[in-house]
């Protein structure tokens, strides 16, 4: 086994790390501002370099220090959990997710009451975010990501891949007996949500249109029809549940109200979508918690 500094040097790195300030890190493990940053150099000593950056204030950690402090928070933070499980006699811990804020709010949040029962002791603390956060030094155990292909950085399963549908509330488009051709779209105002200028392939209008022009002879130029134009994809499917227009969804996050009846399909072309991919950090200190939450994942799909 490789030799490792004292743990007392890498849990003043930990605290020191986590609030950049000595002071702060000195209050909370009990010791002196002074014992800390004669701790942080013989650990910087052992290191052979340099792990924070002092000056000029605030403080930050260096480009090693970024590297380091993830694996040294994790395993006092697996130390903790392991010796928890111990004292209580059955699994705990707790979990960093990270999705789509569709995902979160429509998929995974309504299935939380599954998780809970079937794992009552690990606790999910969920961040909803659309950018795409780094396994290796984001504050994040397991992100599930979406993507038309499978991640690289990372380890990973595919739980489930949407297409887009012409949807909109029987409030709005009343009991249709067919499902309508493009020019009959234009009776309704239409809903985009909108999706990255380098992304060709989204379930756009424009895009939707385009396919529809090699299989329909009459296609109108939508973009005239469209009445909101929505950054987030919530309040896109929102709007559209509450009968403001038609949407192109994703049939994924409106199961729910395509089963119950308060969204319906209302055009027979559809769009290819993109793949919900569970992935995490190879050698994850939390693999056996990663596991449990991506087999439950696709239990409750």
């Amino acid at each position: 086994m490789q030799k490792l500094p004292p743990l007392v040097e890498l849990r003043a790195f930990e605290a020191a790390a986590r609030c950049l300030s000595f002071k702060r890190a000195a209050a909370e493990l009990g010791v002196t501002p002074t014992a800390i940053s004669h701790q942080i150099k013989l650990l910087e000593s052992h290191c052979g370099q340099d792990l924070f950056r002092r000056q000029p204030r605030p403080m930050k950690l260096t480009w090693a220090g970024e590297q380091l402090f993830p694996v040294v928070r994790d395993g006092f933070e697996s130390f903790a959990q392991a010796i928890n499980g111990i004292r209580a006699g059955a699994s705990t811990g707790k979990l960093r997710v990270t999705a789509t804020n569709a995902f979160a709010a429509r998929w995974l949040v309504p299935r939380l009451p599954k998780w809970r029962e079937m794992h009552p002791r690990l606790k999910l603390d969920i961040l909803g975010t659309d950018e795409v956060l780094s396994l290796k030094t984001s504050e994040t155990d397991v992100s599930i990501r979406y993507a038309r292909r499978a991640p690289i950085d990372g380890p990973s399963v595919e739980l489930v891949r949407d297409r887009f549908s012409v949807v909109a509330s029987p409030k709005l488009v009343g009991k249709l007996r067919k499902l309508l051709t493009p020019a009959e779209l234009t009776q309704f105002p239409l809903i985009e949500t909108g999706w990255p200028s380098s992304d060709v392939e989204a379930p756009t209008w424009q895009r939707w249109q385009l396919v529809a022009r090699k299989r329909h002879a009459q296609v109108p130029d939508l973009s005239g029809f469209i009445s909101f134009d929505f950054r987030e994809e919530l309040h896109a499917i929102e709007a559209a549940i509450s009968g403001q227009g038609v949407a192109i969804c994703s049939d994924v996050l409106v199961a729910p109200e395509l089963a119950a009846g308060s969204l319906v399909k209302i055009a027979s072309l559809t769009l290819p979508g993109y793949g919900f991919y569970i992935v995490h950090r190879s050698n994850h200190p939390k693999l056996a918690l990663i596991n449990a939450f991506a087999a439950w994942a696709i239990a409750v799909r």
